[in-house]
């Protein structure tokens, strides 16, 4: 974690086992944090599979299972506050918030349907959005 991200994150218990929650107010659009971890080819990738690869390109995938990559606890959501933006170019993955998000507030993004479908579908997203329609 970067000592910006000190503080304005922190890794706690949520729904789905650990998140990250804010510590103060972040405005819309602030950067929250960035997904680190060791750059490898797509192939490299595919054969080693795991729930924390991170594409970047067609060519490049970030392996954030580190617990240094404080990013790899951000969970997913359905209607997530954060966005996650990534850049081809410097082959860096950034998360911002979506909108204003209060202390206490877990940041989540979209994980994407192919992850969603693989690894979070099969045994039921843990998301805030579909605990309020149980």
């Amino acid at each position: 974690m970067t000592s910006a991200q000190k503080n304005k994150i922190r890794v706690g218990r949520s729904s789905a086992g650990l998140g990250i929650f804010a510590l103060k107010e972040l405005r819309k659009n602030e950067l929250v944090g960035e997904y680190t971890g060791e750059k490898i080819s797509a192939a490299e990738g595919d054969r080693r599979g795991g729930k924390y690869l991170f594409t970047i390109d067609k060519q490049t995938v970030i392996d954030g299972k580190s617990r240094r990559n404080t990013a790899r606890y951000f969970n997913h959501s359905c209607k997530p506050n954060c966005y996650v933006e990534i850049n081809e170019r410097t082959k860096r993955i950034f998360i911002h918030a979506k909108r204003r998000v209060l202390p206490g507030e877990e940041l989540t993004y979209n994980y994407g349907k192919e992850y969603f479908n693989e690894y979070i579908k099969p045994f039921g997203c843990k998301c805030t959005a579909h605990a309020s329609k149980n």
